[in-house]
């Protein structure tokens, strides 16, 4: 039975106050658990899960993990889904440190990105098409959002997302291609894409900000043939991708 205080922990999580505060963030679901558990690097502190999880379950758990046998009534309390999977992970945040960046290939850099969806998706996009590094600015939303973690469905642990000031990381790496997608710019069919370089995905609603652009990076675009106004950002940078990536 889980305590009214072991309840009110793992709901907190749920905030990025909180996750900063305890070095921690929620991880749920049958296939992203047992993931987590076949990755060493990966530091699993507890488990939460329903008894018939632990009975079939086909992945071993190292003795340092806490585990939990819960009711279905109280993983729906700890849950931030509405209909949850059998399993819920707590698991300790790794910092990612920006000194450690080795340019290879694409990386893609995020600017002012808000909808957790967005970012998990271009983590699993860019888990499809090998990219390695994603570079946010502060701004972004966090990576260890519960909505951001059950978009990228696991692409998350095989992908490293760094948040810097992104003016200064751009300036740092002055000698890297940058490419921006943008309306209006050269259609991505028409450029050829050198290796390493970095592809800049803009915010939402305002694109590419200003300041990034003053950097006069090369304008890109994917292009238009239908009617619609814009492409969503996670879409448009599986598209560019897929041209970039060869």
């Amino acid at each position: 039975m889980l305590s009214k205080s072991d309840i009110k922990y793992i709901q907190s999580l749920s905030h990025k106050k909180f996750r900063d505060q305890e070095g921690v963030f929620v991880v749920e679901g049958l296939k992203m658990v047992d993931e987590l558990l076949r990755e060493p690097q990966q530091k699993v502190k507890s488990i939460y899960a329903l008894r018939e999880w632990y009975d079939k379950r086909n992945v071993a758990i190292p003795s340092s993990i806490q585990t939990h046998a819960v009711e279905e009534f109280e993983l729906l309390k700890i849950s931030s889904q509405k209909s949850p999977q059998e399993v819920l992970a707590l698991v300790e945040i790794s910092t990612n440190h920006i000194k450690t960046y080795n340019p290879k290939g694409v990386t893609v850099v995020l600017d002012r990105i808000q909808d957790p969806g967005n970012l998990g998706t271009i983590i699993r996009a860019c888990d499809w098409f090998g990219v390695r590094d994603i570079v946010c600015s502060q701004d972004t939303v966090d990576v260890f959002n519960p909505k951001v973690v059950q978009s990228a469905m696991g692409s998350m642990m095989r992908v490293n997302v760094y948040y810097t000031e992104l003016l200064a990381f751009i300036h740092a790496n002055s000698n890297i291609p940058v490419f921006a997608a943008v309306l209006g710019g050269t259609s991505i069919h028409e450029i050829e894409f050198n290796h390493p370089c970095m592809l800049i995905i803009g915010n939402e609603s305002t694109g590419v900000s200003s300041e990034i652009l003053k950097f006069n990076p090369r304008q890109i675009s994917i292009p238009k043939i239908g009617n619609a106004e814009s492409l969503n950002a996670a879409v448009a940078t599986s598209i560019i991708l897929s041209a970039c990536i060869k």
